[in-house]
């Protein structure tokens, strides 16, 4: 089968380099036409060295990426701010795209890329790094068959102890700091299992001795009817993205993830607790083990292969999309809830 053009637009995302490590996983699915370097005309550059994952490829204008013959899918990974706006001429050209998260600071923009999105058909992927989770899909799939019951409780955390005080000064750019930058991974999977809030509560703090600016300690609550999210991230934590954890908890049970990925060899395991028993297992405690993580996105880009090849319809949820770039605004005090 004929390999997918695909091609990158910026290099300055912090996820970029791993996205096209990703896409490079997968050279019997893509062709990589090139990439966009923006490290010269970024607005906000991030806070990571240049990787030599780009070693080789063609540097591509960006008019020269929006006219490449054949192009069938852009990844985009430019600064947070700027995404949105480097998306918009890829959606009106109609090419698939993945576009890294958040999804900038104004909602209008993003919604008015959406619509176009949806008016045209286009495949959108928003690339938040959980998505391909196999433990956290599975989940969702035993919430929803009711394994742990009634949701009552959902914590979990994004903290971190990365980049030093280039990161800390990066963050300092966002109004929403942490909660816009890094959060924004667990309010996406805290919409899918549990849809929209009643009440988004933003707690943004600095830690001591850092500029009132630098947002690198946070706190979102997200109220649901029976049910409260708990979701933090600071950027001094020791234990690292080692020490990140997810636990929901429900009237039957819970399951509890920590680290919530890991990519050093070590199999990912997860504690699932049962009071009742459900499919092959007992009521009790049960260890769960998926095995070695190989890559945190290669999930993402085989299916959005899948859906441009035909294989499976558009799955784009537009809607869940808006909801969760709204819930991400309102928690970096952007926008009231």
């Amino acid at each position: 089968m004929e390999r997918i053009k695909i091609a990158q637009l910026g290099m300055t995302h912090e996820h970029a380099a791993g996205k096209m490590a990703a896409i490079k996983k997968l050279p019997d699915i893509y062709e990589i036409v090139g990439v966009v370097d923006d490290r010269e005309t970024a607005r906000t550059p991030n806070c990571y060295n240049p990787s030599t994952v780009y070693d080789g490829l063609p540097r591509l204008t960006v008019e020269q990426l929006l006219n490449f013959p054949g192009l069938q899918v852009v990844c985009v990974e430019t600064p947070n701010n700027e995404l949105v706006e480097a998306t918009m001429p890829i959606m009106e050209k109609g090419i698939a795209i993945h576009m890294d998260k958040p999804a900038g600071e104004s909602l209008p923009a993003f919604k008015k890329l959406l619509d176009g999105c949806r008016a045209k058909n286009i495949p959108f992927q928003m690339g938040y790094m959980f998505r391909g989770n196999p433990a956290l899909n599975l989940i969702i799939d035993r919430v929803r068959k009711g394994w742990i019951g009634d949701i009552f409780s959902i914590r979990a955390d994004m903290n971190h102890n990365y980049g030093g005080n280039r990161y800390q000064e990066y963050i300092g750019k966002f109004k929403g700091g942490l909660a816009y930058n890094l959060i924004c991974h667990l309010i996406d999977y805290v919409t899918t299992l549990m849809g929209a809030p009643e009440n988004v509560i933003p707690i943004l703090k600095n830690t001591a001795n850092e500029p009132s600016n630098y947002k690198n300690n946070c706190l979102t609550i997200l109220e649901y009817k029976n049910a409260i999210a708990e979701l933090t991230s600071c950027s001094y934590e020791s234990a690292t993205t080692f020490g990140r954890r997810m636990k929901v908890s429900g009237t039957k049970g819970y399951f509890e993830l920590c680290p919530i990925e890991r990519f050093d060899g070590q199999p990912l395991k997860m504690t699932m607790n049962l009071v009742e028993p459900q499919g092959e297992y007992a009521a009790g405690k049960h260890e769960l083990d998926f095995g070695p993580q190989k890559d945190r996105y290669t999930p993402q880009f085989e299916e959005l292969a899948r859906i441009i090849r035909g294989e499976m319809p558009n799955n784009t949820d537009y809607d869940k999309d808006y909801l969760v770039h709204r819930i991400v605004l309102a928690a970096g005090t952007y926008i009231p809830w």
